[in-house]
């Protein structure tokens, strides 16, 4: 499809449905074909929650994090598991659908917009498990300390969400023409987004890292970003500073990525 097609009356409308359908389908196939179905949305943080509470509360008696800690790592950890499972299917955007890709006349960035949004839909899916724990604290928790607070923070939610697409979108029209060129970025991107866990504030504060790291931490786009989800609940986690910053670096890795997909969308096609 020309750019003038896709600047014609009425497409925005069908590059709309298309996207719904095309995401549709994908969770229909996640879920109908699976015997634990949604539960696969939820188990993944669950685990990762449980996992790191035990070790950082049990193990190590941690001096990192806020009380209750379950709450703050599982308002982390939710928005991750969409971050990680979207860029790790970033890698093989193109390449799982070559034949669409290549036969279908849709503008190709809906192929990276599908998994934002599916994956998107499937961190609200598991938004429950969040809620499920925040009830059990505050019936269980008798110390006001370590008693979950809900506050005007949580006007604060949508953002943090619009940003996270936002940045996806940026990454995804980067990432995905980059791994059909060259192969070896689909293993890069998945050690890259190991490391990416342990420096990004998940499981700890950015206040927690120690002098200079602090402001370093603070350019990791996702660091204002989780701090916006922890804002219900934690409201002293505001810092106007990391926000900003993670703002400017979603900004520059959006344009980054419309520049380098347009760049690399024919040759990509060829190689498809």
């Amino acid at each position: 499809m020309s750019h003038a097609a896709v600047g014609a009356p009425g497409t925005p409308r069908r590059y709309l449905h298309s996207l719904w359908l095309l995401s549709a389908r994908d969770l229909k196939v996640r879920y109908s074909t699976s015997f634990l179905g949604y539960l696969w949305s939820v188990l993944d943080p669950l685990v990762m929650s449980a996992i790191y509470w035990f070790v950082f509360t049990q193990i190590f008696h941690r001096d990192v994090g806020e009380e209750p800690y379950i709450i703050f790592l599982i308002s982390a950890l939710l928005p991750w598991v969409w971050f990680n499972s979207s860029v790790s299917d970033f890698t093989r955007a193109f390449k799982k659908d070559a034949r669409l890709v290549r036969s279908t006349a849709i503008p190709r960035s809906i192929w990276i917009n599908r998994i934002v949004l599916s994956k998107g839909m499937e961190y609200l899916f598991s938004l429950p498990v969040l809620v499920i724990f925040i009830v059990v604290n505050l019936i269980v928790e008798l110390d006001p300390a370590q008693t979950v607070q809900i506050g005007w923070g949580i006007l604060w939610l949508p953002v943090a969400v619009f940003l996270q697409t936002v940045l996806l979108v940026g990454l995804g029209l980067l990432v995905a023409p980059l791994c059909v060129m060259y192969v070896d970025l689909e293993r890069t991107t998945a050690l890259v987004l190991r490391a990416m866990f342990y420096a990004t504030p998940i499981i700890y504060n950015v206040t927690d890292l120690p002098g200079v790291f602090q402001t370093i931490g603070a350019f990791n786009p996702l660091a204002g970003i989780m701090m916006l989800y922890r804002m219900p609940f934690f409201p002293d986690q505001w810092n106007p500073f990391t926000l900003l910053v993670s703002v400017a670096m979603t900004i520059v890795i959006l344009v980054l990525g419309v520049w380098t997909f347009r760049s690399l969308e024919r040759p990509v096609l060829k190689e498809l």
